[in-house]
Formats: structure tokens, sequence, C-alpha cells
């Protein structure tokens, strides 16, 4: 079986901005990123991307600007990324499983990758990722400024979720 690093999108990898991220020019990919995915490959995990986009269901964009996105993810990261899977709904307009704090995005990565669910790790910037996460038996890394939460582990960015999921592969 196999191990993955599933990643939230914003807030973990791009700049998070207070709203709906979907418009290619401000789609920031943060500072570090590039590095921690490429010593996460190294490490021999998958990387998949676990993304909620509500705007869809809310009418605000479309698929092809969240894949404008990704694209551009790729590129900035050197296309070490394997899969993207996102969740269009939203509560206000349709339910569905995919959403985060639902599980069905990992449950489709586990099966598509052959992973052990022990040997995987969730990095999100909130509670719904880690309960995500916690549904199927994935660990997770609570990153960003949010410290009110009293989730650990806590740490400030992808990098330092890096580190720890390397000192636990030791």
């Amino acid at each position: 079986m196999s191990k993955a690093v599933f990643l939230d999108r914003d807030g973990v990898l791009n700049q998070e901005i207070g709203e709906y991220v979907w418009e290619v020019e401000k789609f920031v990919v943060l500072p570090g990123v590039a590095e921690s995915l490429a010593r996460l490959k190294a490490a021999g995990f998958h990387l998949i991307v676990v993304t909620n986009q509500a705007g869809i269901a809310k009418g605000l964009y479309t698929a092809a600007h969240v894949a404008a996105c990704h694209q551009k993810l790729q590129e900035a990261t050197g296309h070490l990324i394997e899969a993207f899977y996102f969740a269009p709904g939203h509560p206000s307009v349709s339910e569905t499983l995919a959403r985060k704090p639902g599980s069905l995005m990992l449950e489709k990565a586990l099966a598509r990758f052959r992973l052990e669910p022990a040997r995987c790790w969730l990095v999100g910037d909130r509670l719904r990722d880690m309960e995500a996460g916690h549904r199927v038996g994935v660990r997770g890394i609570l990153v960003g400024p949010d410290a009110q939460t009293g989730y650990q582990p806590h740490v400030a960015d992808l990098a330092a979720a890096t580190d720890l999921i390397l000192a636990a592969e030791e």
C-alpha cells in the first residue's frame, strides 16, 4: 500500500484572500510550497489536492476557472501534484458527500492510488479538513494563524507541516 499527503488548497498551497479564489491573476502560490512538495515527493508520498469549491454551486465561477488555477499551481510547483479533487457543492444550494468535512474526495483517492490511510496525512487550514481526514483514518495537521481551535498538531505553514511529516517517517 502507498502513502500520500492530501492538501487543502486555499490557505495551504495558495494565498487565502478572504473570498473565493478563482481568478488566475489573484491565485498566488505561497512561498515555500514548491520546495515542500518536492521534499514530500522525494520521500515517496503521492501528492493529492482536495478542495471545496462552493463558488461553483453559487454560480460565481466554473470548473474551468478552478482548472486554470490548478494549472498555474502545477506550473509553479514542477507538476508534482498527481491528482486534484474538488467539491463544487454548497449546503445553501446542494448537499454533497464530497464537500469537507465529508470524506468522499479522500475515499476516491484512497481507492484510486491504493493508499493505506494510516500512512497518509491531510494538511489543511480548517477544522473541517481535519474532520474529513479523521473520518477515513488519515492523520491531520492544521496550518495557519488560527490557534483558537486547540487542534494539535497546529503549525504555521506547509513547510512546518512537511517537517512534521518527514520527522514521523524516520
